[in-house]
């Protein structure tokens, strides 16, 4: 049986789960709070609830070390998304304890995000890493915390439907700097997803047979692709070959930042002023994707195989 008893003038309770005591202020004056909290502890210990102390101190930032350390333990590619994630649920739940992130204090942090203008999408990417997060820590042995928050799931519009015209095109890929012209030439007649372009080896490049070989575990389904390379594609990784020799022989990556001369990671502020440049504000990196398979099948590819060439 628990006990309640007094240090000063703070109540504390004592209490038992397979013999071993554990001992916990109320933070309270009362004693109707010290035994309000001592019948909770019983009742946790009944019902195999309760794991110890522990779990009342972890806070989110343990919670969002472990969901980045699973993406790296797992080598997911979509890693450095999760990380932004995990920065902006940082920015307002950092130092708050696991189980003080209750669903009404997620409500608040989705109108906080709402009134900084962010899309219902975005918001619910970022709310499907908390619940992540938790279902992680709650799979823990022992579990870090006692039960998963309901996380409430935003409406969102209907997917973009977007696609690139000739002109359109054109027009951008002039507006571009020369260092990522390559980059959007390739999304234009590959419909390759951003993270495969960017990431692309100059081991992946095979000009003998003009072709780009995706390897089985790069790809977003893990699924091995070939492309092949022709006309202004072509022309452009062999100009882009010659740079390399030229500027960096001993890089690996296809794709590199001249200022950095590392590989091509964020490039919102490239894209965004040659869009505005171009009068193509609103258009999507993505929507390359759905103009490639369109011009494809256009040109008379079978639409089965021009959705398997991007991936989809």
């Amino acid at each position: 049986m628990g006990a309640i008893y007094k240090r000063g003038n703070v109540y504390w309770i004592k209490y038992y789960r397979a013999g071993k005591p554990y001992y916990e202020s109320s933070k309270s004056t009362k004693e109707s709070a010290a035994k309000k909290l001592l019948k909770l502890r019983e009742g946790h210990v009944v019902e195999g609830k309760f794991q110890g102390l522990k779990v009342e101190r972890i806070t989110f930032e343990e919670l969002s070390q472990d969901f980045v350390n699973d993406y790296k333990v797992n080598a997911k590619k979509s890693l450095d998304r999760a990380k932004r994630s995990a920065r902006r649920l940082e920015g307002f739940f950092e130092g708050m304890k696991a189980i003080n992130i209750t669903t009404d204090a997620i409500k608040v942090y989705i109108l906080a995000r709402q009134k900084q203008g962010v899309k219902n999408a975005t918001i619910n990417r970022e709310l499907a890493a908390l619940k992540r997060m938790f279902n992680l820590a709650a799979r823990e042995t022992p579990p870090k915390v006692h039960q998963v928050p309901y996380i409430p799931h935003l409406k969102e519009n209907k997917p973009r439907s977007g696609y690139f015209e000739h002109e359109e095109y054109v027009a951008l890929r002039d507006a571009l700097q020369d260092f990522f012209k390559p980059v959007v030439i390739m999304a234009y007649y590959t419909g390759m997803r951003k993270g495969e372009i960017i990431s692309l080896k100059w081991t992946q490049i095979d000009f003998k047979e003009n072709k780009i070989v995706l390897e089985a575990g790069t790809t977003k389904n893990d699924k091995a692709r070939v492309v092949f390379m022709d006309g202004e594609l072509y022309e452009s990784m062999v100009l882009q070959k010659t740079l390399r020799d030229t500027d960096y022989p001993k890089s690996p990556w296809v794709f590199v930042n001249p200022n950095t001369g590392d590989r091509i990671k964020e490039f919102r502020g490239t894209w965004d002023k040659a869009l505005k440049e171009a009068k193509l504000e609103g258009k999507l990196f993505h929507d390359f994707r759905r103009t490639a398979v369109r011009n494809m099948v256009r040109a008379g590819v079978p639409e089965r195989v021009a959705m398997m060439i991007p991936g989809h």
